[in-house]
């Protein structure tokens, strides 16, 4: 399963309507649309609008799409959040990252793949930000709106959460596999040739002495520079 990244964001003239406060997130929250309509018209939509109703991001089968950076607010849940508000950075239009899943209203096939995009992007966004499940909300959490409707009519929303930790899990494991690929195309005796061939370098002024410190480098980069230092002597 695999979705198209790209950013269309709100003109920042528009902020003082759609997204008038910095943010520092803390929670993710999880929208349906109640309508099928694809991504790029659900944004395009919002953006356009004189309505003080906004998200960061609509999911579709094909495409993410963010509208609003993150260090800003959007007006997705329904609790207030205004500066009158004494408890307004308690609240979840203040607090969290809104998410639409697209074609929720009757999308068939095409809302599965939506929903299933959203799973792995707030798995993502969960790593990125190194927050677990507990900061995934629904938009019922916060004002207690029937949202995200279709979730909750088929009662998946814990497994809708256990599919992202699975899909955190996995990326982790991806992660780690580079890794050692990267570590591992080496043997001892290997490395510690690179890393002579590459002090020389330095000595000789061929790298710059940010290179000195060669015991953090990983193979990969190891074999790049002494291939420079290679090729540099041999000219």
């Amino acid at each position: 399963m695999s979705y198209i990244f790209k950013q269309t964001l709100l003109p920042s003239n528009k902020y003082s309507l759609k997204a008038p406060y910095t943010m520092a997130p803390q929670f993710i929250t999880v929208h349906n649309t109640a309508n099928n309509a694809p991504a790029t018209n659900e944004i395009s939509y919002m953006l356009g609008n004189n309505n003080q109703v906004s998200y960061h991001v609509a999911v579709d089968d094909k495409e993410v799409i963010q509208a609003i950076p993150f260090n800003r607010n959007a007006w997705h849940c329904g609790d207030g959040g205004g500066d009158k508000d004494p408890n307004a950075l308690k609240k979840g239009n203040r607090l969290s990252i809104g998410i639409e899943i697209c074609y929720s209203k009757s999308g068939g096939a095409r809302y599965g793949v939506a929903e299933e995009n959203a799973v792995q992007y707030i798995a993502k966004l969960l790593k990125q930000y190194g927050w677990s499940i507990e900061r995934v909300k629904k938009h019922q959490d916060w004002s207690g709106k029937y949202c995200p409707h279709r979730i909750l009519a088929e009662e998946r929303w814990d497994s809708f959460l256990k599919r992202i930790e699975k899909a955190m899990k996995l990326k982790e494991s991806e992660k780690k596999e580079e890794q050692n690929l990267a570590q591992d195309l080496l043997n001892e005796t290997g490395r510690e040739s690179c890393k002579e061939m590459i002090r020389r370098g330095v000595d000789e002024k061929l790298f710059s002495s940010k290179h000195e410190n060669v015991d953090k480098y990983t193979d990969k980069e190891l074999i790049s520079y002494a291939m420079a230092y290679t090729n540099r002597i041999t000219k």
